[in-house]
């Protein structure tokens, strides 16, 4: 496809009719036509997530462990590439579970199931602000619409593609569930050190303030007893 018959107007579009109506969108996508059009919209999509992940830096709701303490910018750049590089992983995955399953389309195909299916990613993002929960509804949302796919592009049986990618999505939550659970852990742990080394900081300081009076004070004694003895040797004389 040429980049100028790319029509850009249309993809927020094609993002609603993704997530309102996937059994009618998958039913109406084209299965060829090219890479370059889903790639964009994939690409677009890593652009919101990215700007919706820096807003919730931000404000301190990100995902436990996220980007690796990159600033809101970075993921802006980061996400759009994330998302091309991811959907070429991810279509290929897709492709191998689906020809396994039974599905007689190619790896176009795939890769445009999978592109578009980054319309979900701006409110799994979102999603992932809420603890724990928030995965599980993301893989239970994104295992439903990958059932849609697969019935009406691949035209695989409902029961099968429930139980393969049932099966696969919450292997995937429990994962998921596990390695957030370890990330705010070590996050947890890393604030505690963080606030035991501030204190002993702040104890070390009170130290040496507390040293430094105490010199004071001996300075000041000494100086009275140098003092009352020349008085003394004085009266003495």
């Amino acid at each position: 496809m040429d980049p100028k018959n790319i029509d850009f107007a249309a993809m927020p579009q094609t993002a609603i009719n993704v997530v309102t109506n996937p059994s009618g969108f998958f039913q109406g996508m084209p299965k060829t036509g090219g890479f370059l059009e889903p790639l964009v919209f994939a690409v677009i999509m890593g652009v919101v997530v990215g700007i919706i992940q820096a807003i919730l830096s931000f404000i301190g709701l990100g995902a436990a462990g996220y980007g690796g303490g990159m600033s809101g910018f970075g993921m802006i750049l980061f996400m759009p590439i994330a998302a091309a590089i991811g959907s070429f992983i991810g279509a290929a995955i897709l492709f191998v579970i689906w020809k396994l399953m039974g599905s007689q389309e190619n790896y176009e195909t795939a890769y445009r199931c999978g592109a578009y299916l980054m319309a979900l990613s701006p409110i799994t993002t979102i999603l992932s602000a809420v603890p724990y929960a928030g995965g599980l509804i993301s893989m239970a949302i994104f295992t439903f619409y990958i059932v849609t796919a697969s019935i009406h592009v691949h035209n695989l049986p409902s029961q099968k593609a429930w139980l393969v990618f049932g099966i696969i999505g919450l292997v995937l939550a429990l994962g998921g569930l596990y390695s957030e659970y370890k990330a705010r852990n070590i996050a947890s742990s890393l604030e505690r050190w963080r606030q035991m080394g501030e204190e002993y900081r702040q104890s070390a300081e009170d130290m040496a303030t507390s040293t430094d009076e105490m010199r004071r004070q001996a300075r000041e004694m000494a100086d009275q007893l140098r003092q009352q003895a020349q008085r003394a040797q004085r009266q003495a004389e």
